[in-house]
């Protein structure tokens, strides 16, 4: 093991020191470890802070409670403890060792050592430790080698990475999380080469695993500044065939007759760091991620064309909800809200490469609705050539587009489109029940307001309205 001290300012809390008060009262040792030592070295700023006690961890946050007057949140099924003290949220837990069953990801835990605890932690630089107690309080305690780790930008596991892996295959999404993450601009993360090749062994581990804890991972990845490494690196580790095949399946460039397409694959991924740096919308992002995933699906060579990918924008939006339902992710207006997005997101840029007329923004608007700010930010992100010429003039015209969005719906009030005539108003001008008819007129205005022909208001609509009824054999009855 080895022992530092080190600069005062990342102990300079009141809580540390009421920790180690209490720890001498009490006669235990107690340690800040994990997240917040390392985020400590990296200059990153963290509220989160991790203590571990050698001994029962809720009685020692009980007497800790006590000393600060802070309220305390017990979670017994985890012997885990909470307070919230001068704008850091502390969790105390007791230390302890854990082994583990292949069949399951849920370890038996037996009380331990600081150095058991160390033991068990998934990454090294996850696994360094501030001494809190009074004999050498601030001392760094890093039996592992986690802070030449962080210098050197690289995960590794403190153990032999197959038991790492194999006792929680959950560490392998961690360990893309993290590199993805941490990693900067300038300073890039990297998975030990060790790690990626136990990786491609333990990858059918990720069986064990619950999805909501694989989704988890993944909202987490998509969250981080450039989400693509976290893909990237899943795909590389032989991960993202267990979690999203159909992203995998976008891979590769297929040839004939010289002829090839791009990497759908490298664009979705460089469409989500385009989304990402755009919005921290996370189902934007998982929008951005999932846009071009009919592809593969309907994928087809002409002769005369060359490849193509038609209708791969419906596909793709039928295709979210299965994803969504094998991840359980939410089934409800979020689900809603990404399948929307997929199934539109052709269309803006569809209006840059025609003309631009009232008529197709207005449709655009009402399929839209509330979200066509979002669905611009993804057609805008997917504007993506090696070409720079032919970026710079679809991106000029995507301007206008966007131009003619804020002056047809300061005009048509299209967005939130409501049709000025109802059934119920029809029947009760007509004394008709239910019927087809209803719907036939009620259709007819609409596209006569989409289409210019009227405008968006009850007299245009009336008029119009008992105009087709007639033409129908209808006969107000008032």
């Amino acid at each position: 093991m080895s022992s530092a001290t080190i600069t005062e300012e990342y102990v300079n809390k009141e809580i540390f020191r009421i920790v180690s008060r209490v720890a001498l009262e009490r006669g235990v040792r107690a340690f800040a470890i994990g997240g917040y030592v390392r985020d400590c070295f990296l200059g990153r700023e963290s509220n989160d802070i991790d203590i571990v006690v050698e001994g029962s961890g809720i009685d020692f946050a009980r007497a800790v409670g006590e000393a600060t007057g802070s309220y305390v949140s017990y979670f017994k099924n985890f012997g885990t403890a909470m307070l919230l003290f001068e704008g850091d949220e502390i969790e105390f837990v007791g230390a302890r060792k854990e082994s583990y069953r292949r069949e399951s990801r849920k370890p038996i835990v037996e009380n331990g050592t600081l150095e058991d605890d160390q033991l068990r932690r998934d990454f090294t630089i996850n696994a360094m430790a501030f001494s809190l107690n009074p004999d050498d309080f601030g001392a760094l305690v890093d039996p592992f080698g986690g802070i030449r780790d962080l210098a050197a930008g690289i995960i590794r596991t403190p153990l032999e990475p197959d038991t790492t892996y194999s006792d929680d295959p959950l560490r392998m999404l961690r360990a893309v999380r993290f590199a993805t993450r941490l990693s900067t601009p300038d300073f890039k993360f990297s998975i030990v080469p060790e790690s990626m090749d136990s990786m491609r062994r333990m990858a059918d581990r990720l069986g064990i695993l619950s999805r909501e804890r694989i989704a988890e991972e993944l909202n987490k990845m998509l969250l981080c500044d450039r989400p693509s490494m976290a893909f990237r690196l899943m795909d590389e580790a032989g991960l993202l065939h267990y979690i999203l095949p159909q992203l995998e399946a976008l891979k590769g460039v297929e040839t004939i007759d010289g002829r090839g397409h791009k990497d759908n694959f490298s664009h979705t991924l460089a469409v989500l760091d385009n989304v990402a740096a755009a919005s921290p919308n996370l189902w934007l992002r998982w929008a951005a991620l999932l846009h071009d995933i009919g592809k593969a699906a309907v994928k087809r060579y002409d002769p005369q064309l060359g490849w193509t990918f038609h209708g791969h924008d419906l596909v793709g939006s039928r295709m979210v909800p299965r994803i969504f339902a094998a991840l359980k992710l939410p089934l409800d207006d979020k689900l809603k809200y990404v399948k929307k997005l997929v199934w539109l997101h052709m269309r803006p840029i569809a209006l840059v490469d025609d003309e631009v007329t009232d008529s197709a923004v207005r449709r655009l608007l009402f399929d839209a609705g509330d979200d066509i700010d979002d669905l611009m930010t993804l057609a805008g992100a997917d504007i993506t050539s090696k070409n720079p010429a032919k970026v710079a003039r679809i991106k000029a015209n995507f301007e206008l587009v966007k131009r003619k969005l804020v002056e047809v719906e300061e005009k048509d009030a299209i967005r939130n489109f409501k049709n000025p005539i109802t059934g119920d108003y029809i029947m009760e001008l007509y004394g008709i029940e239910p019927c087809n008819t209803i719907g036939q007129i009620k259709e007819y205005v609409k596209e006569a307001i989409l289409e210019g022909e009227i405008g968006n208001n009850f007299e245009e609509a009336d008029a119009l309205m008992r105009r087709k009824a007639a033409e129908l054999g209808l006969t107000p009855c008032k």
